[in-house]
């Protein structure tokens, strides 16, 4: 699908770029919604502008709450993200869930749908991003190169959205902010769709894969979507980091709630699902 420049504005990584969108669409006292747990710069963010975050809680198996979002909706409300796939849950929102949501927004609340983890999506019924924000006035999208593209390190991101908004957003950059260097790599990076491809493909490979084999062992897990999977072991979860951080495998705990477990090459995955037999042997 063809996207004008006019509607394109670029930013330092998708985090750099979420600051933007807020600093141009939010003032002080206004409200940024978000569903919770997920993306962890959205409420750093919204602070930073002075903005109140209004966090909705996912539903049990980790999908946003749309319905308890568009009922929390009020005058203050500038700007929604939705995170899908939903990061660290890796629940993605389908085409006909979102379209029944910005049905319920008023046309003045920018609703942002965040694809960072886009490329690694198998689901189908998925919502589509681009096509969503043609088809209505109050939808960007968010994407990165820092995720499937390996680029974290260069921080290069980008908003698509109707060309007004782009244009905001576009003036709340820090100037110089995307280097020479990021450019130049981005612009290589997208002459090499094949191997990218390639490349998310083993990863999407490997998550299934582990998947399968946590669920063997009896882990309830979240269908992911992303380049990670979900756990949710609550006042287990330092335990179990703990346990990896010995065994030298690295997983992001979030005290109290869970981890999320990155998909890496098969052999730290095969010792991660070792792991977890062991912890889950010790009762």
């Amino acid at each position: 699908m063809n996207v004008a420049v006019e509607n394109i504005a670029i930013g330092t990584g998708s985090v750099g770029v979420c600051q933007q969108i807020v600093q141009a669409m939010v003032d002080a006292g206004d409200e940024v919604m978000f569903a919770w747990r997920s993306f962890e710069a959205y409420p750093i963010i919204s602070s930073i502008a002075g903005a109140h975050s209004v966090q909705v809680p996912l539903l049990g198996d980790g999908a946003h709450d749309l319905q308890g979002m568009a009922a929390a909706v009020t005058p203050k409300t500038k700007v929604i993200f939705l995170c899908t796939p939903n990061n660290p849950t890796g629940n993605v929102i389908s085409q006909s869930e979102f379209d029944e949501f910005i049905s319920q927004i008023p046309s003045d609340v920018l609703v942002i749908i965040d694809e960072a983890y886009v490329e690694f999506n198998r689901d189908e019924n998925a919502v589509d991003g681009l096509a969503s924000m043609f088809a209505h006035p109050n939808v960007g999208i968010l994407r990165t190169f820092s995720k499937a593209y390996g680029l974290a390190a260069l921080r290069v991101g980008y908003f698509v959205g109707p060309v007004h908004i782009a244009q905001a957003v576009a003036k709340t950059a820090v100037p110089f902010g995307v280097s020479s260097i990021a450019q130049a790599a981005a612009v290589e990076s997208l002459k090499c769709e094949t191997e990218l491809l390639n490349r998310v493909e083993v990863v999407t490979q490997e998550r299934v894969k582990c998947e399968e084999q946590l669920r063997e062992l009896g882990v309830s897990l979240h269908a992911s979507q992303a380049n990670f999977l979900w756990w949710p072991l609550g006042a287990s979860t330092d335990e179990f980091a703990q346990l990896c951080t010995e065994k030298a495998i690295a997983v992001r705990a979030f005290s109290g709630e869970g981890v999320r477990i990155s998909i890496g090459e098969p052999e730290a995955m095969g010792r991660l699902v070792e792991i977890v037999r062991e912890f889950l042997a010790r009762g």
